[in-house]
């Protein structure tokens, strides 16, 4: 993690298993005044009554375990929104972010109709973020999430942008992986299912890797991986690509951070519309469901 820092990568977001202990550790054992950013989540899953005593429990359990006395950003999810409730733990996560224990608040999962009855219920400026699943294969954030995003100047923090490595040089003119090989792993498996069941086939997302292969050697020769991460990080409505990095076995430090060397062109750009067009991305948000569906 320190030489993340080192390389000019200052925020980390996770909260499973022991990654918020990890980083409050982490963040103290820093003898320098450099900002480090840690967003975690509180997700609900099941029914739950959210008082203001259960809320406030929940927050500071991440308090705890960040070795912190205010969280930088939290991201809710809730999981039925049959149960309104959302709306309630929200206001209760306002006031203690009025008392000083949250920066700032977001979402995690969250669709673009209930994004939209959030920001309205709470107010502006409440929700600065919604971390969804966004990619040259999923694009459903642009049907209906963008415009909920400028309207209430929310930004998308990204992750799946790599389809869990997918869209890597590295699978450029390889054939169609067996899915339990024992060559992927859980997440490739997710990707995988969607490239070849849900957005197209193995034969078309080929034709993709080449057509970014083409546009990272005119610029200068970046990866697969740095032309996807851009064609995401250009639209209004991203704030943040999350690079899912396994600290010590997959990192990609140097090579993530070409991203900022280029900028994409009207040709790139239509290079790969060309491709995009091809396939059924259009149809996924109807097919799957809006963003956070395929978790409910």
């Amino acid at each position: 993690m320190s030489q993340y820092v080192e390389q000019g990568y200052t925020a980390f977001a996770d909260h499973y298993g022991s990654s918020e202990i990890i980083f409050g550790q982490f963040r103290r054992s820093r003898q320098n005044t450099q900002r480090i950013v840690g967003a975690t989540k509180w997700c609900v899953f099941r029914p739950t009554n959210p008082t203001r005593v259960v809320v406030e429990a929940a927050v500071q359990e991440r308090l705890d375990r960040m070795q912190t006395d205010c969280i930088d950003l939290l991201q809710f999810h809730w999981q039925d929104y049959n149960d309104k409730g959302y709306l309630t733990a929200l206001r209760h996560l306002q006031d203690l972010q009025q008392e000083g224990r949250i920066t700032t608040l977001g979402l995690c999962n969250f669709d673009a109709i209930r994004t939209d009855e959030i920001c309205c219920q709470l107010g502006p400026g409440s929700i600065v973020s919604n971390q969804v699943q966004f990619s040259l294969i999923d694009t459903r954030p642009l049907h209906g999430m963008a415009d909920v995003c400028q309207r209430h100047n929310v930004r998308l923090l990204t992750y799946g942008t790599l389809c869990g490595g997918f869209l890597a040089d590295q699978w450029l003119g390889q054939p169609e992986p067996d899915a339990y090989s024992g060559r992927l792993t859980p997440s490739q498996r997710k990707y995988l299912d969607m490239i070849v069941k849900a957005w197209g086939d193995w034969t078309l997302f080929q034709s993709l890797l080449v057509v970014l292969r083409q546009i990272g050697d005119r610029h200068g020769g970046v990866s697969i991986a740095n032309v996807a991460t851009r064609w995401v990080l250009d639209y209004p409505c991203v704030g943040a690509v999350i690079i899912g990095a396994r600290l010590g076995v997959s990192e990609h430090r140097g090579d993530n951070s070409r991203v900022f060397t280029f900028q994409l062109t009207q040709e790139d750009n239509a290079a790969i519309d060309a491709v995009l067009e091809q396939s059924n991305g259009r149809h996924l948000i109807t097919a799957i469901g809006d963003c956070g569906a395929e978790y409910r």
